[in-house]
């Protein structure tokens, strides 16, 4: 527009917003350009063609995926059915190129929402929801050697922390100096909040599935202890703000898409910064693992006869292809940068975990199932228990093992029954070649949160209001 000043040309955003162009940090930069060098008519908008986004990205249709899963029951048949579903809609995503579902896949959400048990292949992009809110969900297993089982229970209670909430300042593990620096080097992790979580809840298990399991091999009888957790309140911390970033890709890329399947393209800054801090949250999630670990060695003053690890909560990456795994085993050395080439596959406090090996083939894409997943919701779950006391349930599925809940609450959604059965998981592994068992830890005992919401603050409170 014409200034009467000055006889000059001035343009503004709303000048941008009638070209057709939507409202970006770009804007004022462009601005100030046209405005300074006077660019009009054909002059600016070649100019401006740099800015024109390009056209939005529609779903697509027919991208298939592998099935490696049977049912074997009218449950079970319920539960492939809404897995197989769910899929189908999230092959929809424009940058999905291939995907898989495991044996102990479940459905995880909304239709559309990545499964457990799902691995979804993308071109160029990560997808914070295809690796969910735990990022790095992960397994490790140290062998104490002729350590006495109960003797590396009772340590590791003493060592480790379930629940909510991390570690008060006296008990925390120490961060250490270099994981501390690259926290603060990196725009998506430098924050006081974040770092705060990453000090207090380092050393800590959380809740749910997670677990601490101490066994003996198979093989050698060797005591084994293996602990299931993830990056806890830091990892949560980091995946709200990816989602928040890629919900804005979404808009401008590909509003047809899926909120919860939105993506950070991996050639922007943003994507390279994400991909960054993902590899940052997994040295930290290791080393949530090695605290508790290292100080059950110490309390013993046992050697380490030998340590590996893997995540089922990850991205994993291929060149320009992105393997997102939700409750998934990688399989192929490419995708891990540790040396050893054994992976941890737990199927529930009952039963051993598998330590397998394996190669990518057509059907697995690189990789295993992750554990032994679920046919039923926890609340369905319980609703089969109803006829039995909680101890009841217990005693009779722990039978022989010595099984604590750090919270000192049975949680019986946790216990053998409530997971598909182990047998049928391990039948299909073999059958679609998903990995291959080399050794097996057989159940001690374990420690789980259990159900620590029962005696929560708010529940006491409101107990305590009702008997007045």
């Amino acid at each position: 527009m014409k200034n009467s000043n000055n006889n000059t040309y001035k343009i503004n955003g709303n000048t941008l917003i009638k070209l057709g162009f939507e409202p970006d940090k770009w804007f004022s930069e462009a601005i100030n350009h046209i405005n300074t060098n006077q660019l009009q008519g054909e002059d600016m908008m070649n100019y401006l063609a740099q800015y024109k986004a390009p056209p939005k990205l529609k779903l697509q249709e027919g991208v298939n995926f592998e099935v490696n899963i049977d049912a074997e029951n009218e449950l079970e048949a319920s539960n492939v059915n809404s897995v197989i579903e769910t899929m189908t809609q999230v092959m929809q995503t424009p940058t999905v190129i291939n995907g898989a579902i495991m044996p102990d896949a479940c459905p995880a959400g909304p239709k559309g929402t990545i499964p457990v048990g799902g691995v979804v292949a993308t071109k160029n992009a990560i997808h914070p929801g295809m690796h969910s809110a735990d990022i790095c969900c992960s397994v490790m297993l140290t062998n104490f050697g002729n350590a006495d089982p109960k003797s590396v229970l009772d340590a590791a209670h003493a060592a480790t922390h379930f629940g909510p909430g991390g570690r008060d300042r006296h008990q925390q593990y120490r961060f250490p100096a270099d994981l501390l620096k690259a926290f603060e080097q990196n725009e998506f992790l430098a924050d006081a909040q974040m770092i705060q979580a990453a000090r207090s809840h380092l050393g800590t298990q959380g809740d749910g599935n997670h677990f601490l399991f101490v066994g003996q091999s198979a093989q050698t009888g060797h005591t084994m202890m293996v602990t299931h957790h993830g990056s806890r309140g830091v990892g949560a911390r980091l995946y709200a703000k990816a989602m928040r970033i890629a919900e804005q890709f979404r808009k401008k890329l590909s509003p047809e898409t899926l909120k919860q399947n939105a993506w950070i393209p991996f050639d922007t800054h943003e994507g390279e910064a994400y991909w960054a801090a993902l590899q940052i949250i997994r040295a930290w999630t290791k080393q949530n693992h090695s605290c508790i670990h290292d100080t059950v060695a110490e309390t013993l003053d046992k050697k380490i006869e030998d340590r590996f690890w893997n995540e089922h909560n990850f991205v994993f990456q291929d060149d320009d292809i992105f393997y997102h795994a939700k409750g998934a085993t990688p399989l192929c050395d490419s995708f891990l940068p540790e040396s050893s080439d054994l992976r941890l596959i737990p199927l529930n406090m009952a039963e051993p975990v598998l330590i397998v090996n394996g190669k990518a083939t057509k059907n697995n894409l690189g990789f295993a199932p992750h554990g032994a997943g679920r046919n039923l919701s926890r609340t369905q779950h319980k609703k089969t228990k109803e006829h039995m006391s909680m101890q009841e349930v217990f005693e009779l599925e722990t039978e022989g093992l010595d099984v604590r809940f750090f919270s000192n609450e049975i949680d019986i959604t946790e216990l053998p029954s409530a997971y598909k059965d182990a047998a049928t998981v391990r039948n299909q592994m073999e059958h679609y070649g998903l990995g291959n068992v080399v050794d097996e830890v057989l159940p001690y005992g374990s420690i789980m949160a259990g159900d620590w919401q029962k005696n929560a603050p708010w529940r006491i409170k409101r107990r305590q209001k009702k008997k007045e």
